[in-house]
């Protein structure tokens, strides 16, 4: 948004009054340079020796000139003071509170208020929006920040520390004044841009005479503006009369303040279907498939320029980065049913040999290493079942990251072999004993996932909802050193106990070479 600058009069004796104001007894207002002066008068003297309309013309053009370089200079007065530093800061202050923080923090509050907690559906229309927020969040945080924001620039002047963001717009201007002077500096832009603009149709549409009255009433504008000392009555008079000039004569060009607000809102909807469609988009975790590292209630963000931003209804990338590397976190369509979005991690790329073994996975004959850190213990939402199961710390190539193996779990001790063909990867769930992955797909047959299937890579929970908001969630990376946690306090304290041997295990964390796989050499079937 643009935000208003500190500008300074010049004092009457500083201007060179026009032959024109002096003849019409006006007050002197501030005025362009000397030469810019020099140049009007001179063109206005070269119209002398011209006959008849030429001669007009060009004093219309010099006028015209003036009143350019006057609407342009209008509150400007000179140079600017330097700011104090106390004055900076408490701009920024306002700025960034007023502006960023508190529309963004009553989005997330109007996000969160139609988010219900798992299981419940109001029904009806409140329904429908919880379901479309929920499944949407960010889009409708976007839309929502923006109508708060629009509303607290609408009431910019009466906020607490408006007046040091918002200084004088010109020497001895009262404060009550601020809202109509910078209505009058909005209008003359407005009226000077339209008849740029629309050059040719305003002077196909409205007669001489008009387009002289319109120009006399923001000439009179721009001059009471500029009046030393300024007078209230006399500049409030001359908006009035200005308004309804540019109203009634440029009305059908102006937009209105609904038009504007709707513009706004679209702009803002569109930026962040944009934002959705080729750089991040938010998900909702909805199982325990991927407990320790994400837990039901999380809402993440996910990236979608990591492999490639996906051109919509195709099947193509802008540009292409596949792979994906063993460890990522991914979002992806459900390959059985693609309208269905399943986030898990890379385990095995195209041409390896996938083999798993309790729930740990053989990758080319060669078993991911991995180090115990205790027993973690969950309850299943929304049915409430408690699991309790061993943690690792798995280190495959450069990711470290945690894994669970339920205790109570009738999994296969041994699944496989399966061959990852070209042009897709098997991914697993971090709870291996719960969750559906590439193992179980197509009737437990297995399956990959394809490259076209694939949204973007995990970046971080950026909200944590289930009963309540857990905020030692917030911001936690989902591919960071484990145990992932935000920057607030409150760890879970079944993970917090696993901290200290967690830290052991990433302290005697093996080479590189010994946390990748070995070359494929099995035959794609």
């Amino acid at each position: 948004m643009k935000k208003d600058e500190e500008t300074l009069g010049t004092s009457a004796d500083e201007a060179e009054p026009s032959p024109r104001d002096t003849n019409e007894g006006a007050n002197e207002a501030v005025g362009p340079s000397d030469d810019g002066e020099d140049e009007v008068d001179g063109a206005k003297e070269e119209s002398k020796s011209k006959p008849g309309a030429e001669r007009r013309a060009v004093a219309r053009e010099a006028d015209d000139g003036r009143s350019a370089r006057r609407i342009a200079g209008a509150g400007d007065g000179g140079a600017k003071k330097p700011q104090p530093a106390p004055r900076r800061i408490l701009r920024t202050v306002y700025w960034a509170t007023w502006f960023i923080v508190v529309p963004f923090a009553l989005a997330c509050i109007f996000v969160w208020a139609l988010t219900p907690a798992s299981g419940v559906d109001h029904g009806g229309v409140l329904g429908w929006i919880e379901e479309r927020v929920r499944d949407q969040p960010v889009p409708f945080g976007i839309v929502t920040f923006t109508l708060f924001e629009m509303a607290l620039w609408a009431v910019r002047h009466h906020l607490p520390l408006a007046y040091h963001a918002h200084p004088p717009l010109r020497e001895g201007l009262p404060t009550s004044m601020r809202a109509p002077f910078e209505k009058a500096r909005a209008i003359i832009e407005e009226a000077e841009a339209i008849l740029e603009k629309n050059k040719d149709a305003v002077v196909r549409e409205l007669s001489t005479k008009e387009r002289d009255k319109l120009r006399a009433d923001l000439e009179a504008l721009e001059q009471s503006m500029e009046r030393e000392p300024f007078d209230e009555d006399a500049f409030l008079d001359a908006l009035v009369k200005a308004d309804g000039e540019v109203d009634t004569k440029l009305g059908r060009w102006r937009k209105s303040e609904l038009r504007e607000y709707a513009e706004s809102i679209l702009v803002a909807i569109a930026v962040a279907m944009a934002l959705r469609a080729f750089v991040v988009e938010a998900f909702k975790i909805p199982s325990g498939s991927m407990i320790p590292t994400l837990q039901v209630g999380d809402h993440i963000f996910v990236n979608k320029f990591t492999y490639g931003p996906a051109i919509p209804w195709t099947h193509s990338r802008l540009w292409s980065r596949m792979p994906p590397e063993r460890g990522d976190v991914m979002v992806f369509a459900y390959p059985e049913h693609p309208e269905q979005d399943f986030i898990k991690r890379v385990i095995a790329a195209p041409g390896d040999k996938l083999e798993v073994r309790g729930g740990h996975p053989i990758i080319n004959g060669w078993e991911v290493p991995s180090c115990s850190v205790g027993t973690y213990t969950y309850t299943e939402q929304p049915d409430g079942a408690r699991h309790e199961g061993e943690v690792f710390v798995e280190f495959l190539e450069d990711e470290a990251y945690l894994t669970l193996y339920d205790h109570q779990s009738l999994s296969m001790e041994y699944q496989g072999p399966y061959y990852v063909k070209p042009g897709e990867v098997w991914v697993m769930g971090d709870n291996r004993h719960n969750s559906h992955d590439s193992r179980m797909w197509f009737g437990g047959t297995g399956g990959g996932v394809p490259f076209e299937n694939i949204k973007g890579r995990a970046l971080f929970v950026w909200l944590s909802v289930s009963d309540t908001i857990d905020w030692s969630r917030m911001f936690a990376p989902v591919m960071g050193r484990p145990p992932s946690h935000g920057p607030f306090p409150g760890m879970n304290p079944s993970l917090k106990a696993l901290e200290p041997a967690v830290e052991k295990c990433l302290r005697e964390r093996p080479p590189l070479d010994k946390t990748s796989p070995p070359p494929s050499s099995a035959t794609i079937r």
